[in-house]
């Protein structure tokens, strides 16, 4: 007696130690890729907030101590005590301590402190941190001047918001949440609308599972390593209370919060799915079930998704109330599309009775989530993007060219995929492989059709049983084994799921990314607000004559890269004859006499014979500059010579 039966397998010509091999070597590449790309490609990770403008500005000299310290960003942004901190030239806070005041007009966002009466002359550092309104922190420091610039004691931060242990660990996490919601939200629809008798097999109840609990424990991490990723940075304050309960009160807190609310009602559909749907045999009950699971775990799926939308890149920017609803429908295509190839290839690789019929619903609901993957994706990259030159010009714009490679190459990986399900045909089996392991001692004792003897000891018809079970299991392995067709598949499935991991790390980093369009409108603001300089290095010489002996030469100057802010300088003293000339001392001063700013000096140091330098030059603002070069060739003879130069 012969059934029909379609089962998939890789091809007998592959040996079986050289299959795991095979794939761990595949899944390594693409790792590698994937480092390769993001850390030596991309540009530092950075949020959407950004400064656009200060007063004092960067590197400005000024006459008198300000009252206050201003900075403009470019989105909004949440600041706390401490936020801002001014340092004297000895690191002393030179502000007031105060929270930053809100200083918002209009579209300006602008916040303040105030400084202390009566400020000495020197350099004083701006050290601010926020939190912009994508959730994620933001960090800088700048200098001025009042007076003249002077030596400082305080060292700018070398390290950015949300980096070290603590920004890697939320990192982590946030790759986690993606790929758990993937796989929960895409296994569970695989189940439900392309293979429901999947709802009994353990591979796929297990991966299901899974997903569950990474996004669960993703997100209870990032919900306690939030303050010190937004603050301290310290892995300890993790657990602190007030941290967590300022977390609370802030949007991303309550996204997170909410999300575990809704993996709650998530654990019940699970609980229904794998449970009674799975044991349900009636056809029309069973049908009603599957209308009710299929609404409920899309509300649920929704929610979850829309706790991603409501507190990053869509909840910010331009046109929100277009960019949520499209981020939710983008994740939900995601997931369908990756989490049911996860599905399909953990059914391939670990349940005998997946059908052909099966792998051609997935392919044509992998179709659509592809068309709206497309559709959504152009959208939120012309509203992050906005421009040619931030997608070639922007750490975004690449990683976002990097994506588009990969979903090119997955689509192409589908598509051999499409061609293999295309040849697939049922597979004749004999009736002992249908077999279940799980049935009862009577049933699976019959052999060849014949009844188990009812007489015979139930120790020993179990141990039938299990015996019929095992060569059940066999058979249907040798003949899984014995299809190329379904081999091939295979193979091109695993590849998918290689590339998917890929593209889920890339998509991770592009979350935490400062959108082109942003970068290049902070870029602009703060151009029209430093007015540095275009024009490039500064070269010029300069003839002088002390009038001792030795006492004529020439002066060459370099200035780079001539523009305001900090500049390298380097000197050069040639004698008549144009060889390096020894002087025992030069100096230089600044002035910008139509701004009342300066003399500014500057002592260069001796670097070699006749070749001076000197370093960290702060340029306040464009205009016509005068240097001033002081020659002392003796210890009665010296001289100063100077010249106008246009910086800006």
């Amino acid at each position: 007696m012969t059934a029909t039966a379609p089962h998939f397998g890789p091809s007998p010509s592959v040996p079986p130690m050289r299959r795991p091999l095979a794939a761990a070597a595949l899944l390594a590449a693409l790792v590698t890729m994937v480092a390769g790309l993001l850390l030596g490609g991309a540009a530092p990770a950075s949020a959407h907030a950004a400064l656009t403008g200060s007063d004092p500005q960067d590197g400005a000299v000024v006459a008198t101590a300000p009252k206050e310290v201003t900075l403009t960003f470019s989105e909004q942004v949440a600041m706390g005590d401490g936020s801002i901190r001014v340092l004297d030239p000895g690191g002393k806070r030179a502000d007031t301590g105060a929270a930053p005041r809100d200083l918002q007009s209009g579209s300006t966002v602008k916040y303040g402190v105030t400084l202390h009466s009566g400020l000495p002359d020197g350099t004083y550092t701006v050290a601010w941190q926020a939190v912009s309104a994508d959730s994620h922190p933001i960090s800088g420091a700048f200098t001025f001047s009042v007076g003249a610039p002077s030596e400082t004691t305080v060292a700018l931060p070398s390290n950015e918001a949300g980096g070290g242990l603590v920004g890697a660990l939320y990192d982590i996490a946030r790759y986690a949440a993606y790929a758990g919601f993937i796989v929960l939200a895409g296994g569970a629809a695989f189940v439900l609308a392309c293979w429901q008798r999947g709802a009994g097999a353990r591979p796929l109840q297990r991966l299901v599972v899974r997903g569950w609990l990474t996004l669960t424990a993703a997100t209870l991490a990032m919900l306690l390593l939030r303050s010190p990723y937004t603050g301290s940075g310290k892995l300890a304050d993790a657990f602190d209370l007030d941290g967590l309960k300022a977390v609370l009160e802030t949007k991303p807190g309550a996204a997170l919060v909410s999300r575990l609310l809704l993996l709650g009602a998530a654990a019940l559909f699970i609980a229904v799915l794998f449970g009674a749907y799975a044991k349900r045999e009636d056809e029309r009950e069973k049908k009603d079930l599957t209308f009710g699971l299929a609404i409920g775990g899309t509300v649920i799926a929704a929610g979850i998704a829309a706790t991603w939308a409501l507190a990053e890149h869509a909840s910010t920017g331009i046109q929100p109330g277009i960019a949520m609803p499209v981020d939710v429908l983008h994740l939900l295509a995601v997931a369908a599309w990756l989490g049911g190839l996860a599905a399909l290839l953990v059914a391939l690789y670990r349940t005998p009775d997946i059908g052909a019929t099966t792998v051609r619903r997935f392919s044509r609901i992998a179709f659509g989530s592809v068309l709206v993957l497309t559709a959504t994706g152009l959208y939120q990259s012309w509203r992050q993007v906005g421009s040619w030159s931030a997608l070639t010009g922007t750490g975004y714009g690449q990683l976002l060219l990097v994506k588009v490679g990969l979903v090119a190459v997955l689509v192409g990986v589908a598509w051999i995929s499409r061609r293999w399900t295309a040849r697939l045909t049922e597979v004749p089996t004999e009736a002992g492989t249908a077999v279940d392991p799980q049935t009862d001692a009577d049933a699976s004792a019959e052999v060849e059709g014949e009844p188990a003897d009812e007489s015979e000891d139930p120790s020993r018809a179990a141990q039938l049983a299990r015996q019929k079970a095992a060569v059940a299991t066999a058979t249907k392995k040798r003949i899984r084994d014995a299809d190329p067709e379904r081999s091939g598949l295979r193979r091109s499935v695993l590849a998918e799921v290689g590339v998917a991991v890929a593209l889920l790390a890339v998509t991770t980093v592009l979350t935490s990314t400062e959108p082109g369009r942003t970068e290049e409108e902070a870029a602009r603001a703060s151009t029209g607000a430093s007015a540095p300089a275009t024009a490039g290095p500064v070269t010029l010489s300069l003839p002088f004559d002390t009038g001792g002996r030795n006492g004529k030469g020439t002066v060459r100057m370099d200035i780079d890269p001539g523009r305001t802010g900090a500049n390298g300088l380097h000197l050069w003293i040639d004698g008549p004859d144009g060889q390096p000339l020894d002087v025992p001392e030069v100096k230089l001063a600044f002035t910008l006499k139509s701004k009342d700013i300066g003399p500014l000096p500057v002592v260069p140091d001796r670097l070699t014979e006749g070749h001076w330098t000197a370093s960290g030059i702060q340029i306040p603002m464009a205009g016509d500059w005068k240097v001033a070069v002081t020659v002392r060739t003796s210890d009665i003879d010296q001289t100063t010579i100077g010249k106008n130069i246009k910086i800006g």
